[in-house]
Parts: structure tokens; sequence; C-alpha cells
């Protein structure tokens, strides 16, 4: 992950808080910060609500855009 990437919160990380139908599991938000947090990276996201919190630990997200999996290249 890099800043400028949008992101959401994983699917995994919102079933592991029992989130996954809530403002959380709609949130898109363009990282605009990382910094170290002991051995993982803590992201800071714009997500555009300032009820969502801006800082995430980078395995709870996960990268928004075309998945190559399902797209003819």
């Amino acid at each position: 992950m890099k800043i400028g990437d949008k992101v959401a919160y994983s699917v995994q990380f919102l079933r592991s808080i029992g989130s996954s139908h809530s403002n959380l599991a709609r949130a898109r938000g363009v990282i605009v910060g990382l910094q170290p947090f002991g051995t993982q990276t803590l992201v800071t996201v714009d997500w555009g609500d300032p009820e969502i919190p801006d800082k995430v630990l980078a395995p709870n997200l996960a990268l928004v855009g075309l998945n190559s999996k399902f797209c003819n290249i």
C-alpha cells in the first residue's frame, strides 16, 4: 500500500468485529499517510467522514479497484 491508494476495510476485519453491514463496510477512502507501528504499518486514511477513525492497521484494509482476476487485460 502507498499514499494515494484507494482502500476499504477488509471483509475479514469487518466480520471479526461484527461490522459486516455497518457504515464501516461501506466506507471508501484514500491513504494519506503511513508510519511504522511495531512490526506493522499504521495507515492514515481520509474517509471523507469524521465519524470513521482515520488510523487503521494495514492488515485491516483492502485495496479498492479493478480485480485483475476478473478483468480481460
